[in-house]
């Protein structure tokens, strides 16, 4: 799974503009269009493109209060485990074990803040966790989203 330079130009342009043609990306690099495809497709192929996505407002999906939620479990629970109760959570977005004292932290978008709080509630209900620590997004300075 080799990328070179130009690959990784091609990335950068799909990164800024998911729904740019071969054709504009070729003109951006110096390749034809069929050139492109060829090396998306063995990107895609290689794993180094992982798939294709729509970021659609959250706002628009009435999710709009967002929380990264800090887990502190009991004892030792393998990552397994707490994708199984996690995934379980309609409004757990993402979750990801981490270095540190907590041992994973949880995103959260939820309808309202009371809706966050049921999520939370459920979260802290699953017997391996001890305990949790919130913080809730209050704006988003950069990435997807943003109001730049």
């Amino acid at each position: 799974m080799s990328v070179d330079d130009l690959d990784r130009r091609i990335l950068g342009i799909l990164r800024a503009d998911g729904r740019a043609s071969f054709a504009q990306i070729g003109d951006d690099v110096g390749l034809s269009p069929s050139a492109v495809k060829r090396r998306v497709d063995r990107m895609v192929a290689d794993g180094v493109i992982q798939g294709f996505t729509t970021l659609i407002d959250p706002e628009i999906e009435g999710r709009s209060t967002e929380a990264y939620v800090e887990l502190f479990c009991r004892g030792t629970v393998a990552p397994a485990e707490l994708t199984r109760i996690l995934s379980q959570i309609a409004d757990v977005d993402e979750a990801f074990t981490v270095t540190g004292s907590a041992d994973a932290i949880v995103r959260i978008r939820a309808q309202s803040p009371p809706a966050l709080e049921v999520a939370l509630e459920k979260v802290r209900l699953a017997p391996q966790v001890d305990s949790t620590r919130s913080a809730i997004v209050l704006s988003r300075l950069f990435g997807p989203h943003s109001a730049q």
